[in-house]
């Protein structure tokens, strides 16, 4: 199971939310591509970006930022938030980027996901409260089923679902595994668990099922809970 250190992008620095309010923001460096050096020298061999002003503009708004770390770092990096254009994926693959994750858009318009994925790295970024889809950098509900969306994209060419629980994310108060496995249960994709992963058992939870391809480590790791040295190695 690989495991995603997480960066949220909010004004150029390095952030966590909790259950995606933008008010509730924690700065944790407000040098991120620092950050992911250490990630590297860790041995991770991804890291999970995250624009959360270009998750709430529609539009990517950290671009400056995700090119500095672009040029300091030889990890693989994925990245979401406000990406809903080919040009737009385009203009992070050109300076990078190895997979972009499509979010918002999938909802919207899950052909176009369909059409991109035929061309690029896609990944699919599914974030559910209560079980329905959430949008616009989770300030809107939509009345889409989160396990609904997922079992759409089965015979796409994605490379990944990225399924995150809103009201665990940021809390540490425990991954939640029941909705991961039945996101890849419906989907048959490799699926990435994100929201409330609180410390390594969350993480032996997870690879236990043998059906999880991945885990977003984010608070865990700026708080402390999380040893990611020790999974790494």
């Amino acid at each position: 199971m690989i495991i995603f250190p997480a960066i949220d992008l909010k004004d150029g620095k390095a952030v966590r939310l909790t259950k995606g309010l933008m008010g509730s923001a924690k700065i944790y460096s407000d040098e991120p591509w620092e950050l992911v050096g250490e990630f590297e020298t860790m041995k991770a061999k991804w890291v999970h970006l995250v624009d959360l002003n270009g998750a709430f503009a529609g539009e990517p708004k950290n671009f400056e930022q995700i090119k500095k770390i672009r040029a300091n770092c030889n990890v693989k990096l994925q990245l979401g938030g406000g990406i809903r254009d080919e040009e737009s994926i385009k203009k992070m693959l050109d300076i990078g980027i190895d997979r972009i994750i499509l979010g918002s858009i999938a909802v919207k318009d899950p052909e176009f996901v369909f059409k991109m994925a035929e061309k690029y790295p896609i990944a699919v970024g599914i974030d559910a409260i209560g079980g329905m889809v959430a949008v616009e950098g989770w300030g809107d509900v939509s009345h889409v089923k989160a396990t609904d969306l997922a079992q759409k994209f089965k015979n796409s060419n994605i490379e990944a679902i990225i399924c995150t629980d809103i009201s665990q994310d940021g809390t540490l108060g425990g991954v939640n595994v029941d909705f991961t496995v039945e996101m890849a249960r419906v989907s048959e994709k490799n699926v990435i668990a994100s929201g409330g992963v609180k410390d390594n058992d969350d993480i032996k939870k997870l690879e236990d099922t043998d059906m999880v391809y991945g885990a977003i480590v984010g608070k865990a790791f700026y708080e402390g809970k999380v040893d990611l040295k020790a999974l790494f190695a």
